[in-house]
C-alpha cells in the first residue's frame, strides 16, 4: 500500500492542532525538518508509532522555512563526509520512500577559488572527497566558465575566479515539500504532530525525564528527542544540561521570478555569497551568520548590503534584478562548528542540535541516525564522532571553514 493511500481525505489535516495524548513512548521537540524525519524513521524504520512531535509555532515554519534549499556532501573531515553522504544518498531516493514531490534537482554544487589559499584548501577537500568515494573535481576558471556563463571569470572583480570545486550529484530541494512529505508520511504511520505546543519545562525523577511541561498541558514520555534549531540550549536548560552552543541571526532573500540563467549552485568562500536560482525561477541568495548573537529572527542590513554587492560584481546581469523578501533564520552554532548528535546526561533524553548553516542538507540522514539513536539508547555510528562528551575528551570535529563556507 502506498503512503498516500493511507492518509485523511481533508487536504488540511496537518494543520489542525493534534490534541496530544496523555503519554508516548517517544517524544519529539521540534516540528521542523530534523523532528519531523526523525518521527517518520522512527515509525517507519523502528515500528515506533506512539510518537509525538511537539511544535510551539507551525509546522516547519522556523529554519525550515527560512534556509536556501542548498544540498551536497563535500565536507573535509571523514567525519562530516560520512553523515552527509549519507544523507544525499536519502535525498536521491527520498521521493520514493515518502511517495511525493520534493523536487530534488541534482545540479551541482560549484565552490569558487579567488586566491591561494582557496586553491589549496578546495584541491585539499577535492582530494579528501575522492578519498571518501565522494564526486568532486577541481575545475579551471575556463571549465567554470563553461559551467556557469553568466559568471565572470575575468580578471576584473575585487576576487577574481581562479578555479573551483564541484560536486554534481549535489543541489538543491523545495523546503517546504520536503518538511509535508515528512509529515504526512509520519502522520499517516501514526505519529502526533501538535502545533502550538510549546515546551516550558520537564518533570525528571533521578536520571530520567518522566514528562514534558507544555503550554498544552503535561505529556509523559518514555524517551525525549530535542530538535529545536537555534533553540535547543533553552531546552537543555531547563533539564539542568548547559550545551556549548550560541545562536546566530542568518540571513538570505529572494529575488523577482527571472527567466532561468543558472542551472547550478554557486558559493564563494572569499566573498561569502552563494546563490541558486529556484525551480519557479527565483534567484536564492544567502549570506555568512551575523556576528552579533540572538533569537530575533532578523539581522544586520550591512551584512545583506555586502552579499548583493559580491554577487553583482560576480554576476554582473544579477544587477538588473530586484529584491523580492529577505528573511532571517536563528542557526545555533558550536565552537567547532559540527553538530551534536547523541545522549544528554539521563537515562532517556537525547539531542541534535549544532548544525549552523549545514542543517537543511543534513535532513533525511540525521532524522535516520537520531531516530537509530532514540530507538536502541546509543549512538548511531555516524552520530558517534559527534556526541556531547567531545568538549570533555577534546575530540573535536572543526569543520568550520573546512568545508566551503562552512555550510
Amino acid at each position: 500500500m502506498r503512503i498516500s493511500d493511507r492518509l485523511p481525505d481533508h487536504p488540511d489535516f496537518l494543520w489542525a492542532d493534534a490534541e496530544p495524548r496523555k503519554s508516548y513512548d517517544v517524544v519529539v521537540i521540534g516540528g521542523g525538518g530534523h523532528g519531523l524525519a526523525t518521527a517518520y524513521y522512527l515509525a517507519a524504520h523502528h515500528g515506533i508509532t506512539n510518537v509525538a512531535v511537539l511544535e510551539k509555532g507551525w509546522l516547519a515554519g522556523g529554519n525550515m522555512a527560512r534556509n536556501t534549499t542548498i544540498i551536497r556532501s563535500n565536507y573535509l573531515w571523514d567525519e562530516s563526509a560520512g553523515i552527509y553522504e549519507h544523507s544525499l544518498k536519502l535525498w536521491e531516493t527520498l521521493e520514493d520512500e515518502l511517495d511525493t514531490q520534493v523536487l530534488f534537482s541534482q545540479r551541482g554544487v560549484l565552490n569558487l577559488a579567488h586566491n591561494l589559499a582557496d586553491v589549496r584548501e578546495g584541491k585539499r577537500r577535492v582530494n579528501a572527497n575522492q578519498l571518501n568515494g565522494l564526486d568532486a573535481q577541481w575545475l579551471s576558471p575556463e571549465e567554470i566558465g563553461k559551467l556557469v556563463p553568466i559568471l565572470d571569470v575575468s580578471d576584473r572583480p575585487r576576487h577574481p575566479v581562479v578555479g573551483g570545486t564541484f560536486q554534481p550529484r549535489a543541489g538543491i530541494a523545495k523546503h517546504d515539500y520536503v518538511a509535508w512529505g515528512f509529515a504526512r508520511a509520519a502522520h499517516a504511520l501514526g505519529v502526533d504532530i501538535v502545533q502550538n505546543c510549546e515546551v516550558t519545562g520537564f518533570q525528571t525523577s533521578g536520571d530520567t525525564v518522566m514528562a514534558v511541561e507544555t503550554s498544552r498541558g503535561t505529556i509523559g514520555c518514555g524517551k525525549v528527542a530535542l530538535a529545536a534549531a537555534g533553540h535547543t540550549a533553552v531546552l537543555a536548560g531547563h533539564l539542568g544540561v548547559r550545551l556549548p552552543l550560541q545562536s546566530h541571526p542568518l540571513q538570505a532573500l529572494v529575488s523577482e521570478l527571472l527567466e532561468q540563467v543558472l542551472d547550478t549552485v554557486v558559493m564563494s568562500n572569499a566573498v561569502h555569497v552563494y546563490v541558486s536560482q529556484a525551480h519557479k525561477g527565483e534567484l536564492v541568495m544567502g549570506a555568512g551568520v551575523d556576528a552579533h548573537v540572538g533569537y530575533g529572527q532578523r539581522g544586520s542590513f550591512h551584512v545583506i548590503e555586502e552579499q548583493m554587492a559580491a554577487a553583482v560584481e560576480l554576476f554582473p546581469i544579477f544587477g538588473r534584478a530586484h529584491v523580492l523578501r529577505t528573511w532571517a533564520g536563528i542557526v545555533d552554532v558550536t565552537p567547532d562548528a559540527s553538530p551534536i548528535v547523541g545522549t544528554l546526561p539521563f537515562d532517556n533524553a537525547f539531542v541534535n542540535c549544532g548544525w549552523g548553516t549545514g542543517g537543511f542538507k543534513a535532513t533525511p540522514g540525521v532524522g535516520s541516525v537520531y531516530a537509530d539513536t532514540v530507538a536502541h539508547g546509543r549512538p548511531h555510528e555516524l552520530a558517534a564522532p559527534f556526541a556531547l562528551d567531545r568538549f570533555t575528551t577534546g575530540r573535536l570535529i572543526d569543520e568550520h571553514g573546512a568545508a566551503a563556507v562552512a555550510h
